[in-house]
């Protein structure tokens, strides 16, 4: 099976500089809902000290993650560049829901800005 555009998806939208166990855990999620989950690079690389690492480098580690889990590119996601959507806006019920995923301890203590550290960028 490959991915289908008409059944429903989940949408990640993110800067994922870099891409991290926190938001494998998020991805891991998404996925359980409909089975294909669309992520969103927005398109950030290079702007700032908080978005060193182009969408090459963010696409390429995010498949390498996801496939390391056993999901496959493609198939359960795919990975697109988007532009730098700062805010996403509806005026009535549009027939989609925008939901905020609670985590433990262990996963929102992980940081970015502390990988970067840890990498050296």
């Amino acid at each position: 099976m490959t991915w289908n555009n008409q059944a429903p998806t989940v949408q990640l939208l993110g800067r994922y500089q870099p891409w991290h166990p926190g938001h494998t855990e998020l991805f891991k999620r998404a996925h359980a809902k409909t089975g294909q989950v669309m992520i969103m690079v927005r398109d950030t690389g290079g702007t700032d000290e908080k978005n060193p690492f182009d969408y090459s480098f963010v696409k390429e580690k995010i498949i390498k993650d996801l496939e390391a889990e056993g999901f496959k590119f493609k198939h359960d996601f795919l990975v697109n560049l988007v532009s730098n959507i700062v805010n996403i806006t509806y005026g009535r019920d549009v027939g989609y829901t925008i939901e905020k995923e609670d985590f433990d301890k262990e996963i929102l203590k992980i940081s970015a800005t502390n990988i970067r550290k840890e990498m050296g960028v």
